[in-house]
């Protein structure tokens, strides 16, 4: 078969029947159909085809089966192993936007998450966005950043993305627009081979209110994917790329498999595949990974 069909949901929560019903749905298209492998019970399973466009084997799964709180990734069988992730940090790798809860002890997380709110959906120029909320924070004493880093937790299936594919031989790596102050800790608490970020400028013990330039922007995380690639003799098609905000789209639009996850509205809308519902496994068994295989998440 040429391509596979992954379904994914949280842990438990794949009923048995939705891989009948996703084979029907197919089926009605006129694609041949292999037999379901299970790759974790009750969670993920391949459904390999062919004689059907990966786009269109997954618009007639989800039409088939509603609003169920299942994702679908479809793509080649052949090389579904990435050897190079790209990954965004906030609310992709953590669950918080770590610039709006640093801005929270200046008293300002609304205002600054109303300007992120708007730049991740693609209604702001980034590196504008980026200027205009670190400003606001000029002064701010740099035990701030500690105590955020305290409330700042992985998404669930962080950690098990990262080590399995690097236990099988991947490059993986942070590009986020947030801070290095930030992505190196995650970097190290992920097992993040890289990271690739901004960099808070400080001044007498205070953030400064300033970003080094150039800014890390949406170019920037494309040139980072392409560069890191090129350095391993990578073709794209080897590449995965994994975001939430406008300014993820150009990496998840280059990279093989490109996912937006648990993605503002433009991204979700624009991207191959996306991941509403499961964690950050999802992407893992979208490259054929099993159970067994996946490293713990703790």
């Amino acid at each position: 078969m040429s391509h596979v069909l992954t379904l994914v949901a949280p842990p438990g929560g794949l009923p048995a029947s939705l891989p009948g019903l996703a084979r029907d749905a197919l089926a009605a298209l006129g694609a041949d159909l292999g037999a379901p492998d299970w790759l974790a019970e009750a969670e993920a399973v391949d459904l390999p085809f062919s004689r059907l466009d990966p786009q269109q084997a997954v618009a007639a799964f989800r039409r088939a089966a509603g609003d169920a709180p299942v994702d679908a990734i479809a793509g080649p069988a052949e090389g579904r192993r990435k050897a190079l992730l790209i990954a965004d940090m906030d609310s992709t790798i953590v669950t918080s936007e770590t610039l709006d809860e640093l801005a929270a002890y200046a008293g300002l997380k609304e205002q600054v998450a109303e300007i992120t709110r708007r730049s991740m959906n693609g209604e702001l120029d980034f590196a504008a966005a980026l200027r205009a909320r670190v400003v606001m924070l000029k002064g701010l004493p740099l035990d701030a950043l500690e105590a955020t880093w305290r409330e700042t937790h992985l998404m669930p299936g962080a950690r098990a993305l990262v080590r399995t594919m690097s236990a099988h031989g991947a490059h993986c790596a942070l590009a986020s627009g947030g801070f290095t102050f930030f992505t190196g800790r995650v970097a190290e608490l992920c097992g993040f081979a890289s990271h690739h970020s901004n960099t808070l400028l400080e001044e007498n013990g205070a953030l400064a209110g300033t970003v080094a330039e150039p800014i890390f922007d949406r170019d920037a995380k494309l040139a980072t994917l392409t560069r890191l690639a090129a350095e391993r003799g990578l073709p794209m098609s080897a590449t995965l790329a994994v975001g939430d905000g406008a300014n993820d789209l150009a990496m998840i639009g280059a990279a093989g498999l490109g996912v937006a996850y648990r993605a503002k509205p433009i991204v979700a809308a624009a991207a191959r595949a996306r991941v509403d519902h499961a964690d950050l496994r999802a992407l893992l068994y979208a490259q054929g990974y099993r159970a067994p295989e996946i490293l713990a998440d703790g």
